[in-house]
């Protein structure tokens, strides 16, 4: 298993695009939009396999205080685990073992087959295939 990408939530999308790309050489994709959430990222790559995701929808929260919410900073990171099987074998035993399950496995618009699940903490782990 590997980490997949880290995402962050921002106001200032093509701002934080600009500032990794100038200053840490990233390259980035073309930008993914979602018309019925008014969500969009850019999936900036790196030299090696973890990629940094930036994303935008106006109406994020404020408060950091709900965990089901989302709110500007780091939002969740993945961890890549190979195949839709074990994606769901996976999401399966962390529900099994008490653990909150916040999306059920699916392929997402962007093409990713992934769950979303809480640790003790409360961050969002993305288990992507």
């Amino acid at each position: 298993m590997r980490i997949s990408h880290v995402a962050i939530w921002t106001y200032n999308l093509e701002g934080l695009r600009n500032f990794y790309m100038h200053y840490f050489d990233a390259s980035s994709s073309e930008i993914y939009y979602n018309h019925s959430k008014e969500f969009s990222s850019y999936f900036l790559l790196f030299d090696g396999d973890c990629s940094l995701e930036i994303m935008e929808m106006p109406k994020l929260s404020k408060s950091k205080n709900d965990p089901m919410k989302h709110y500007t900073g780091l939002a969740h990171f993945a961890i890549k685990v190979g195949t839709k099987t074990e994606v769901d074998r996976l999401t399966k035993l962390i529900r099994n073992d008490g653990f909150k399950i916040m999306t059920e496995p699916r392929t997402t618009g962007d093409g990713f087959y992934e769950s979303t699940v809480l640790d003790p903490d409360g961050n969002r782990v993305e288990i992507v295939a």
